[in-house]
């Protein structure tokens, strides 16, 4: 007996080279965020959340539903409403791992979630100035330089990861008051210092960056 019913979304993924080609996108990696983050959504809330198009939205919707990392909201939505909801719970995916197109198709994603962790970062500077005082003395926006190998680099990074799966298993079960938390991660060479490759090889994601902008006939609604 086979069970069709969607995976639950606490489930964590590692992304193999189809899914790392959809997310090779930094929009698309924001919507995902977002429906991880706040629950099940549709594109006019998509859409209102990231102010981009409720097309663009729809668009986004439908590659990260092919991709399977959001399914439908069983019982939710009617006619031309649709409501989405994340898979997983989290994206897994390790360059120094995986077959050589796994690995190649982890550079565009990598500038992706780059790019996205920036504009993530970006609207909650934004809501600084209106934080309550609770809050505001929690916060941190700091920045560390350290002089290290690409070995001692890793090993770093390994131990910050251990420290966030630790905390994840703690928070499991949230107490009242809380809320999501964003904890960002960056360990890269300090640009200008590391001598770049003539070509990076897939450096181009599998689609130009410019999605549409209206909705065609079938996006009139959420997707």
């Amino acid at each position: 007996m086979t069970d069709d019913s969607p995976p639950e979304p606490e489930a964590d993924v590692r992304l193999d080279t189809a899914a790392l080609r959809v997310l090779a996108h930094p929009l698309r990696i924001n919507v995902l965020t977002m429906l991880r983050q706040r629950g099940p959504s549709t594109a006019t809330r998509v859409a209102d959340e990231l102010g981009i198009n409720p097309g663009s939205a729809s668009y986004h919707l439908r590659r990260l539903a092919l991709g399977g990392l959001i399914v439908e909201e069983p019982g939710r939505g009617t006619g031309r409403e649709r409501w989405w909801r994340a898979a997983h719970r989290q994206s897994q995916h390790d360059p120094a791992s995986g077959p050589p197109e796994e690995r190649e198709a982890g550079r565009p994603y990598a500038h992706a979630v780059a790019l996205a962790g920036v504009d993530r970062l970006r609207r909650a500077a934004d809501e600084i100035p209106l934080l309550p005082r609770e809050w505001l003395d929690v916060s941190a926006y700091a920045d560390f330089v350290l002089w290290l190998t690409p070995e001692r680099a890793g090993r770093v990074k390994a131990e910050i990861f251990e420290v966030f799966a630790r905390l994840r298993e703690e928070a499991e079960h949230p107490v009242e008051g809380a809320v999501p938390v964003a904890l960002q991660l960056q360990v890269f060479p300090v640009p200008g210092t590391v001598a770049p490759l003539t070509a990076a090889p897939g450096a181009q994601p599998d689609e130009p960056p410019d999605e549409p902008q209206t909705a065609q006939p079938d996006d009139e609604g959420d997707a």
